[in-house]
């Protein structure tokens, strides 16, 4: 029976990580989830602990700084961001007041960035910048 209550236990941790964020719990989580499965299997209390203790320092330790710094990498853009920097397919041509584009297999309005730029169907251009839903191209 002493699996559930480190399952419990790994619930609560993983409760208290979505309050926190700091990664810290998740790995006592982890741990708790491993004393489980060696209570499960029989291993008694007094050999449980100190694997929950070692296991959840091993991993804070050794782990979670990792798991740091590679969530704090940049270069990681998603939604309209991500599409900066792509090129796109002129469908209409493209002035500094209208046109559309083929990006990223969607049809896009767009307008030239440079105000004095025109695009025919069928050239390839960069997108610069995205203003709501417009793509702004060169």
């Amino acid at each position: 029976m002493g699996w559930v209550w480190w399952m419990v236990t790994a619930v609560l941790l993983l409760l208290a990580e979505s309050a926190t964020a700091t990664l810290a719990c998740v790995m006592a989580a982890a741990a708790a989830a491993v004393a489980a499965v060696l209570a499960a299997l029989g291993l008694p209390l007094a050999g449980q602990i100190p694997v929950f203790m070692g296991v959840s320092v091993g991993l804070i330790v050794f782990l979670r700084p990792a798991v740091m710094r590679h969530q704090s990498r940049p270069g990681l853009r998603t939604g309209v961001a991500a599409l900066v920097g792509s090129d796109a397919l002129v469908t209409s041509r493209v002035d500094a007041h209208a046109g559309r584009i083929r990006l990223s297999g969607q049809i896009w309005t767009a307008r030239a960035y440079d105000p004095e730029a025109v695009f025919e169907p069928g050239a390839v251009v960069h997108v610069l910048e995205i203003d709501g839903a417009t793509a702004l191209v060169i």
